[in-house]
């Protein structure tokens, strides 16, 4: 079985999808890429999380050839290929339809910068990119063309994408996307919330890229 470490972590990060309630039933996947064959490790289509195994996930190559694969890889593997592709330093893709977040990509509007958790995070406001048609590359592209540094994407009309350089990192923007989108959307219940300065979220971006966590 190839790439045996890289399918027992996506196996894991795709049952952590509805673990932390970002996606339901069969929608959304988690891939990772391996740096060293350029191989995709990524959900097979229409597989239940439950069932999910190292085993049957599916592995292709960045021209989307199955190399590997028990069943049919995700409908949304040409959008994680082609970012994978354009995108050299990124090593992990997540996808889901996660709700909070997703009412933002449903009116075309970016979470805007109004938490420092959002400023930490992401840099900025959350960006959202145009509608695409779901089935081919389109998504991708306009993956790529519109994420700027952001971890993460709204695509509208449809969901979340976010990105990293491994796999739980992509996880991990996931994750803050829809907790910011959340407590966002019910600061706009009260009023209008009040954005951080461009130079405040830019200095701490700065810190928490720099200080956050422990550094080897």
């Amino acid at each position: 079985m190839l790439l045996p470490e890289l399918r027992k972590l996506v196996c894991e990060l795709n049952k952590a999808l509805p673990k932390e309630g970002l996606v339901t039933m069969t929608s959304g996947n988690v891939s990772g890429r391996d740096p060293e064959s350029g191989y995709v490790v990524i959900k097979p289509s229409g597989v239940s999380f439950e069932a999910l195994t190292p085993e049957n996930l599916s592995i292709v190559d960045l021209q989307g050839n199955v190399i590997e694969s028990e069943f049919a890889p995700s409908v949304d593997t040409p959008t994680h290929l082609v970012i994978y592709r354009r995108m050299s330093h990124i090593n992990g893709v997540v996808h889901t339809h996660s709700n909070y977040a997703t009412s933002f990509a449903a009116l075309g509007k970016p979470i805007p910068a109004v938490l420092t958790a959002i400023a930490d995070e992401f840099g900025g406001p959350i960006p959202c990119g145009p509608y695409c048609q779901i089935g081919e590359e389109q998504i991708g592209e306009a993956v790529v063309e519109h994420i700027g540094e952001s971890p993460a994407i709204l695509l509208q009309n449809h969901g979340v994408f976010t990105v990293g350089p491994t796999p739980n990192a992509a996880l991990k923007a996931a994750v803050m996307v829809e907790d910011v989108a959340k407590t966002v959307h019910l600061s706009m219940l009260l009023g209008n919330p009040i954005p951080i300065p461009e130079e405040e979220v830019a200095r701490g971006f700065k810190r928490y890229q720099e200080k956050y966590g422990q550094k080897k």
